[in-house]
């Protein structure tokens, strides 16, 4: 059994206390007594010892051998540990071989916080909280009752190492690995918590509606350590046009203003954060902009040859979607049928391409046509106007010089007899960038179909003076057209 200091000293009292019993050790001055049977023997023996003064000596002499005896016997039973570890208590001085390295770990990992110590003899090694002064462990203990709390050494009590498994936010601070000398010793490190972005529902924007023409501020509010960095994308890639002005591909900041909200500004719009702390998070907002219905005709006027197939189109603008469809110019709305096909094929949030396919044509179907868009918000039309053109009208006009070269164009492709499958055409057409020179009046005023319709079936000489007239109208129109369209082209080159 290993015996301490203590221990050691309380165990040669009382085995002097037991000798004790049997010979009562007095001062010098005093005798030894042997029995205290009779008062008589002892002063016979008191006596004996005053008139022998050198059995007295001898008789000490005796007690102190036997004394020294057992005290021998008590220090090779306990193989002289209490000596050596006093001694070693004396010449121990532990210190500390490095600093305790700051840690950084994120929410959900496990932390290690190491504490290397030399020469630490008897003594004891502790972590403790600093902030709140709690012992979490003491040598090979865990003291806390935190169940995430792990202590180990290695290196022969060299090494000590804390660890902290889950890791919480609420971990972050400053830890001590302490020695109990005298006066005592310790050292501090911290662990730094990292957690990964994350965006708050509130006060987080979620889906908007809005009326065109309104101011609109999304809101985007995340949480994180470090603190998170806000950005703002468009999902499909379209700038984000700012208030002054100018198109960016995203915008920086928890708030992002849009004064004066724009049918253009409708989509999904993307809060991005991050803080260096993988993963980086997002949230999809889709801002609606609802507006009543507009519509665009490229084409106001188009010439048809009787017995041909036309199309006439339209593009119509609406949020909510509009309802489209087509009439006559007194309002009969058109029906469908084989004779009349009507298609609308969406070209983006917002916009429709509306066309009406008319084959073969008669003589009722010339006239005007209303293209009809109609949403919550309010309704609109836009207007064609279809005219015949004569069967026997010139079929060829010279055009102008390009690219050192003449080109042939057919007078019906300048009255847009079908549809138009050339993108240069309809780039040329843009109904912007041209105004017509003719209104439907007018040009019913200077050619009557009706002018047109019978001039093969009668050889009335006012008659044949009319058909020249027209024809000569026709073909000035056509004319004009063309000059027209190729002022059009130059001014867009």
């Amino acid at each position: 059994m290993t015996l301490t200091k203590n221990s050691f000293n309380a165990k040669v009292r009382a085995t002097i206390a037991d000798i004790g019993n049997s010979y009562r050790i007095m001062s010098p001055t005093t005798t030894i007594r042997i029995s205290s049977s009779s008062t008589s023997q002892l002063q016979r023996h008191r006596q004996h010892h005053q008139h022998q003064p050198r059995a007295r000596t001898t008789t000490n002499t005796t007690t102190t051998t036997i004394l020294l005896f057992i005290l021998i016997l008590m220090c090779h039973s306990s193989n002289f540990h209490a000596i050596e570890t006093a001694a070693a208590d004396v010449l121990t001085d532990p210190k500390f071989t490095s600093p305790i390295a700051n840690v950084t770990a994120s929410v959900g990992r496990d932390a290690f916080l190491t504490c290397v110590v030399q020469d630490l003899g008897s003594y004891k090694v502790a972590w403790l909280r600093v902030d709140t002064q709690t012992i979490l462990t003491i040598q090979n203990h865990v003291i806390t009752k935190n169940q995430r709390i792990g202590i180990q050494n290695t290196e022969e009590h060299k090494t000590w190492i804390m660890r902290i498994k889950d890791i919480k936010e609420s971990d972050k601070g400053w830890y001590m690995c302490q020695i109990n000398t005298d006066p005592m010793k310790s050292q501090v490190g911290y662990l730094d918590v990292v957690v990964p972005p994350d965006i708050l529902d509130y006060p987080t924007s979620t889906d908007m509606v809005v009326r065109e023409g309104s101011n609109v501020t999304l809101k985007c509010a995340a949480t994180g350590s470090p603190e998170p960095q806000i950005i703002w994308r468009r999902e499909n890639g379209v700038p984000i046009e700012l208030p002054n002005g100018t198109a960016v591909s995203q915008v920086e900041g928890t708030n992002l203003i849009i004064p004066s909200v724009k049918r253009q500004h409708m989509g999904a719009y993307l809060c991005i954060a991050s803080n260096g702390v993988p993963p980086s998070v997002s949230k999809r907002i889709t801002l609606i902009v609802h507006f009543p219905p507009m519509i665009t005709v490229q084409n106001q006027l188009i010439g048809a040859v009787e017995g041909k197939g036309v199309t006439l189109e339209c593009h119509s603008e609406a949020f909510p979607k509009a309802i489209n469809y087509w009439t006559r110019e007194k309002g009969d709305i058109v029906p469908p049928g084989s004779k009349f096909i009507s298609n609308m094929t969406e070209i983006g949030d917002y916009r429709t391409s509306v066309k009406l396919h008319i084959n073969p044509l008669t003589a009722s179907e010339f006239g005007a046509y209303r293209c009809v868009a109609k949403n919550s918000l309010g309704d609109t039309d836009g207007t064609i106007k279809l005219y015949k053109i004569p069967s026997n009208t010139v079929n060829y006009v010279d055009s102008y010089d390009r690219h050192k070269g003449k080109k042939r164009i057919k007078s019906s492709e300048l009255y847009h007899q079908s549809k138009v499958t050339s993108s240069e055409s309809e780039e040329n057409e843009n109904p912007g960038k041209r105004k017509d020179l003719l209104s439907i009046s007018e040009f019913d005023d200077l050619y009557p179909s009706s002018a047109v319709s019978h001039h093969s079936s009668n050889n009335n000489p006012h008659r044949t003076s009319h058909l020249l007239i027209s024809i000569t109208v026709s073909m000035c129109l056509t004319l004009m057209q063309q000059h027209i369209f190729f002022f059009v082209r130059q001014q867009q080159h």
